[in-house]
């Protein structure tokens, strides 16, 4: 079934142009189509307002630096915003970690490999001091050739959940549980830590408010494409949500 939008039929030569730029996606030919038919929809609104631009691209600029605007977030919000994440603007913060992990892979048992970690990690709470010799018979880690360790940690280098786990543990202790990440489950062990410091709110203030800004227009932008989606006439597909990404 051919998909139309507002009349116009959206052809196999812009979905061959748009499908490599969504190989990432869970479904690459939704993510495709979808991305033509806001496309579409957005070119089609600018060119009602009667917009100019040599490109489709810059069209498209046009049209949502005309009607997707937000206002600079007052001084007040930003350091509300400091205020509440003080770890984001504390640079200098230092952990030694060292870990062990039993890697997920493709048909592993998970139940099982769960299991055997925490036994794995009853027995360390009762001897840590055999942390290094159980990585290097346990770690699918390149690091169990060292014991385990992965030297010392800066925030922002590791995922979200071993970040958080190593910096709210306590130094020189075993965390008494299994982090789990994208990676498997890990038992981490820490040394050294260093406290950071908290840069002064006027060092980010800037910051602060660039980046409150831009997330207040990518939610702009998401209620503007719901509504001209649905104002828009589009059959032959059934969007996963009005709320469907903005081709970049």
């Amino acid at each position: 079934m051919p998909v139309i939008v507002n009349g116009y039929e959206l052809n196999d030569a812009e979905m061959e142009q748009e499908l490599p730029d969504h190989q990432d996606a869970t479904d690459p030919l939704q993510s495709a189509m979808t991305a033509l038919v806001l496309r579409r929809v957005l070119l089609d609104e600018a060119r009602q307002l009667e917009l100019k631009a040599d490109r489709d691209d810059a069209l498209i600029e046009a049209l949502l630096a005309q009607e997707v605007k937000v206002p600079m977030p007052g001084r007040e919000e930003c350091l509300r915003q400091y205020q509440a994440h003080p770890a984001r603007f504390t640079v200098g913060e230092l952990v030694e970690a060292s870990h062990i992990l039993f890697q997920v892979t493709a048909g592993v048992d998970l139940d099982a490999l769960r299991k055997h970690a925490s036994i794995v990690l009853a027995d360390l709470l009762e001897n840590p001091q055999q942390f290094a010799e159980c990585a290097k018979a346990n770690s699918n880690c390149p690091s169990s050739e060292v014991g385990g360790s992965l030297g010392q940690i800066t925030r922002g280098a590791t995922v979200a959940e071993f970040e958080q786990a190593v910096f709210s543990g306590v130094a020189g202790q075993l965390i008494p549980r299994l982090i789990e990440t994208r990676f498997g489950l890990h038992i981490i062990q820490l040394g050294r830590k260093v406290d950071g410091r908290l840069r002064p709110f006027e060092e980010v203030e800037s910051s602060i408010a660039d980046a409150m800004r831009m997330a207040s227009h990518d939610h702009a932008v998401r209620q503007y494409l719901q509504l001209l989606v649905g104002r828009a006439k589009i059959s032959g597909i059934d969007l996963p949500g009005a709320d469907s990404p903005l081709l970049q």
